[in-house]
């Protein structure tokens, strides 16, 4: 079996997981790929290294990443198309994707090496500017949303929504999120957006500071076109994919659509999207249940 390891922090509590790792991995059929910036920071040996998609090995059978939910999502832009099933092992914050954690790793890491685990495969979504080369070099595929937010001032901006080609609204506002239902637990919803479970085929539209209050959020199909024109004071506005941030033109006619990619999240046994969000939300927590 061959394992990439990703993170993009190199501290004692990600040395101490990969440290972990190697000794649980020790007179077993295993090797590693580690990420080159990860490599450096902590003096690893005896290892080939990777750096960007073209730089992973074909023969990868998965992927831990090691972090919070931003390093995990950062994982897409390496992977890609390759198909390669992501664990995520969380010595962040929340950690709603990367929802193992250092001490449960001597208890799966044996069902890892042996395959012995699930794959939920997630929904992606994809961004096209057009008329314009900006993203040329960018990876526009997110796995949590794509957001349009203004730019160098405190004024409102305007974006025009049509979805298939038909008029939904102007949202007056800071911004708006376009999400996957995996995003749904991400920005779309610290801005009022509804939580949506992983395997529901749709999209989630959700202002951020709306002058309208009478703007909500809306859960379309993931099948629908969505047609963006942003105009305002300011001659740019932002543009960000996951942890990605471009900075655009007024006035570009942005297409946001479902990806054909698929994310491949490896889940351990035991581990279901629900408890995540009893654990992460602290639901049931009430003295009265």
């Amino acid at each position: 079996m061959k394992i990439a390891i990703f993170s993009i922090e190199a501290g004692d509590d990600v040395r101490e997981v990969i440290d972990k790792i190697f000794v649980l991995s020790v007179n077993k059929n295993v090797s590693y790929q580690i990420y080159s910036e990860l490599y450096e920071s902590l003096n690893l040996n005896d290892h080939s290294l990777f750096n960007n998609h073209s730089d992973l090995d074909p023969e990868v059978d998965l992927m831990i990443s090691i972090g919070g939910d931003g390093t995990f999502l950062r994982t897409l832009d390496i992977i890609r198309d390759k198909s390669i099933p992501v664990l995520g092992i969380n010595t962040g914050r929340l950690g709603f994707l990367s929802t193992m954690n250092d001490q449960n790793i001597s208890n799966f890491y044996n069902d890892i090496l042996n395959s012995n685990y699930e794959i939920e495969e997630r929904s992606t979504i994809q961004v096209e500017v057009l008329n314009s080369k900006v993203l040329d070099k960018v990876f526009c595929v997110g796995l949590n949303e794509i957001s349009i937010v203004r730019k160098n001032t405190t004024s409102l901006i305007n974006i025009k929504t049509k979805l298939d080609g038909e008029f939904l609204n102007s949202y007056w506002s800071d911004g708006l999120i376009v999400s996957t239902p995996t995003g749904s637990t991400g920005y779309s919803l610290s801005c009022g957006g509804p939580i949506v479970s992983p395997n529901s085929n749709s999209l989630i539209l959700t202002p951020i500071s709306p002058h309208n209050l009478n703007a909500r959020p809306i859960v379309i199909s993931d099948k629908t076109k969505i047609e963006i024109n942003v105009s305002g004071r300011e001659d740019f506005h932002l543009l960000s994919i996951d942890t990605k941030i471009i900075s655009l033109k007024q006035g570009m006619s942005i297409i946001i659509k479902k990806s054909p990619i698929k994310f491949k999240l490896v889940n351990m046994d035991g581990n279901s999207y629900y408890e995540t969000l009893r654990e992460k939300l602290f639901w049931g927590k009430d003295k009265r249940n």
